[in-house]
């Protein structure tokens, strides 16, 4: 009877040890030697990465493809936030030249200095200052150098702040790209660099302002001829501008009056507008090429200047 006993607890011990054996063994086999439902979740993980990675790298082309290669002819200029179209057309006896510019970012409006420093007796063709600067379009500048008074600023930098005058007209544009014609009696140069301008030219005068001609027919620069080549530059909004080149002093083009280079400004839409040096100055380049006739004396070829008004990056 005892022994009966005794084998009883010994064979439900025995029983218990097979069905720990068994299960543990059934574990350890799921977890390491069978991983069907592992492998499903990682082959799914894998062609989710590879999905998103393909996704990455669509993105990453179409984002590419947003940066925009210039298309260029001989009259447009069209990439990254510049738009420029070029027209040439007659006024009166005269060949005028004018450039539509429209700029996402008003810094691509900038100036250049002859030799890339600002003195009296420093002096370069607009097209060796365009090319230096990688501009994309240029025009004379105001000719800082032929004075040795009127404001000049560059770019943001103030390099003569002597006012010529109490009623010297100013062309000031301003960090946001608005543009403003004030006189020199009115506002100092620091003044105005404390207030945003980033370019002050001094030549003058003024062209349009609010949309109207500010100029009477008989008007004129000092020592210039009643019909010159002429350059100007004007606003029509914020990020719209236009700049304009007349021919002049040939017998295929006559050039433009003052009052005349007014109302083409006014003509083209434009709230603020200011004459820039003109003559033998008058210089648009375009594209790596000068594209009017600049008149030096007799001789249709560029004058050196001081400086010049481009776009460019």
């Amino acid at each position: 009877m005892y022994r009966t006993q005794r084998k009883a607890p010994r064979l439900a011990a025995l029983l218990m040890s097979v069905f720990l054996i068994g299960y543990t063994t059934f574990a350890l086999l799921n977890t390491f030697l069978i991983p069907q439902d592992v492998v499903a979740v990682t082959e799914q993980s894998v062609g989710t990465s590879s999905a998103a990675a393909q996704n990455t790298d669509d993105a990453s082309e179409e984002t590419a493809g947003t940066s925009q290669e210039p298309v260029v002819t001989d009259s447009s200029y069209e990439a990254d936030g510049v738009h420029i179209t070029i027209e040439t057309t007659r006024v009166g006896d005269t060949t005028v030249y004018i450039a539509d510019i429209v700029l996402d970012d008003a810094a691509l409006l900038k100036t250049g200095l002859a030799e890339n420093a600002f003195g009296r007796n420093l002096t370069a063709k607009t097209s060796e200052i365009a090319s230096v600067n990688n501009a994309i379009l240029a025009i004379n500048g105001d000719y800082y150098g032929f004075r040795d008074t009127g404001y000049v600023m560059r770019n943001g930098q103030l390099y003569r702040s002597t006012s010529s005058d109490d009623d010297q007209e100013d062309l000031v544009i301003y960090e946001d790209g608005t543009m403003e014609i004030i006189r020199e009696g009115d506002v100092t140069a620091e003044e105005l660099q404390a207030a945003g301008a980033v370019q002050i030219f001094s030549f003058g005068p003024g062209l349009v302002e609010n949309g109207a001609v500010t100029v009477s027919e008989g008007e004129e620069v000092d020592q210039s001829m009643t019909s010159n080549p002429r350059t100007a530059i004007g606003m029509i909004e914020e990020g719209h501008y236009v700049m304009v080149v007349s021919d002049g002093r040939t017998e295929e083009s006559e050039g433009l009056s003052l009052y005349e280079l007014a109302q083409v400004m006014e003509s083209l839409g434009c709230e603020v507008a200011y004459n820039l040096d003109g003559g033998g100055s008058s210089t648009m380049w375009f594209n790596g090429e000068v594209i009017n006739n600049p008149t030096s004396g007799r001789s249709i070829k560029e004058r050196s200047v001081s400086d010049i008004v481009y776009i460019g990056y």
